[in-house]
């Protein structure tokens, strides 16, 4: 099909899932030599409602893409150049998304039991159920009862290696917490069996994960733009593949703006008469690049300059949610200048005066807890100091 339309000139193939089911048609048109574009399904979705009919069908849906190509090439996204290691890297990234769902899944079912049998050694021991001393503990004793019959010196046995400085201080909580509850639940002898085999589980996946990072950045280090991106205070290895992946080199966006609207992180406007006012967070956008931008922010804060922002935007009444995101939605326009110069980030020394006032930017709200109300240039004075990148669960 693609060789009796080069007949006609180049072609453009706009597909609706550039992976999966559309990763070999993405191919077969760049080996031909045509151009190949993305239409995000929720896209379609709203576009195949302007057509008439309720039919589901593969031709239908043909023909809206080919109609939205057409006549709104502005919702198309561009589909990476078909490089090996980022397409790789997308497999990983993916996979350790999965992970991370999983080990979450596993962690509530560990809290919820301990939860139903002995809440207050889930107030001890859910906070920290992720920490290797917690697991090994809830691997070879078990629940409560097993717990208790293992005593204080088999307990601080079990902490002391993989939690030195505070296993003493744990175990002395775990008893305490053990002697607060004097009835047994009904469900504490099967609970007793399954806690260990999900503390295991748990343990696994964590260690899947540790490794799947290894490889996820020797991959990244690879790539020119990871220099770029790991610079900036809070982007951590999952954080800058994620960006990497769904952005790329952030030519796909002409301005700041756009790629915090793609993001899901500046504001929309609804006005109707005099019944509805103002801007409003927006439903839409990507949902891991907003939660990328979002965990790096949260990141950042030990940086001293955001968080002098963060500190400012509570000071204005917004909660920790709004503010962060405030900040994220300041840290994309450093973002795209630093992506569009190739640059990595470069902060001005600390001596420097600060701005006077920021300037308001056309994408924020007023008045509402909302993406950041001021713009900045991407030397923005900040701090040199580079806190240890976290990208949460």
């Amino acid at each position: 099909m693609l060789d009796k339309l080069d007949r006609h000139g180049r072609s453009l193939l706009v597909v609706d899932q550039p992976a999966s089911i559309g990763a070999l048609p993405v191919a077969v048109a760049r080996a031909c030599g045509h151009q190949v574009a993305y239409l995000p399904g929720l896209v379609m979705r709203r576009l195949a409602d302007l057509h008439p009919g309720t039919a589901k069908t593969d031709a239908r849906d043909a023909y809206v893409i080919a109609d939205a190509a057409r006549t709104l090439p502005h919702t198309l996204r561009r589909v990476d150049t078909g490089d090996e290691a980022l397409a790789e890297l997308e497999i990983l990234v993916g996979y350790d998304d999965d992970l991370a769902g999983e080990v979450t899944r596993i962690s509530n079912r560990i809290r919820g039991l301990l939860t139903q049998i002995h809440p207050p050694l889930e107030r001890v021991l859910g906070p920290k159920i992720q920490h290797p001393a917690v697991l090994e503990l809830l691997s070879r004793c078990g629940g409560p009862a097993g717990i208790r019959k293992a005593g204080r010196t088999k307990l601080l046995e079990l902490v002391k290696k993989r939690a030195p400085r505070m296993g003493a201080r744990l175990v002395e909580q775990i008893l305490v917490a053990l002697d607060t509850q004097t009835v047994v639940v009904p469900g504490t002898a099967a609970a007793e069996t399954i806690l260990p085999r999900l503390a295991d589980n748990l343990r696994d996946l964590l260690h899947q994960r540790d490794q799947l990072a290894e490889q996820v950045e020797g991959m990244l280090d690879a790539h020119p733009l990871a220099e770029v991106l790991t610079s900036m205070p809070g982007i951590g290895v999952r954080t800058a593949a994620r960006i990497l992946l769904e952005v790329g080199d952030g030519s796909t966006f002409p301005t700041p703006g756009h790629l915090a609207a793609y993001a899901g992180l500046a504001p929309v406007t609804r006005r109707s008469g005099t019944s509805i006012r103002g801007e409003h967070p927006p439903k839409g956008g990507n949902k891991q690049l907003k939660r990328a931008f979002f965990l790096s922010a949260f990141a950042a804060l030990a940086d001293p300059a955001s968080r002098t922002y963060y500190d400012r935007k509570r000071a204005e009444g917004k909660k920790h949610n709004a503010a962060l995101i405030c900040l994220a939605r300041r840290r994309v326009d450093v973002l795209h200048a630093m992506l569009r110069t190739n640059t990595p980030y470069q902060p001005k020394p600390a001596d420097e005066p600060r701005l006077a006032a920021d300037k308001t930017h056309r994408d924020t709200p007023r008045g509402v807890r909302g993406p950041s109300a001021s713009s900045h240039r991407w030397s923005m004075p900040m701090s040199g100091h580079r806190p240890k990148p976290c990208d949460g669960p």
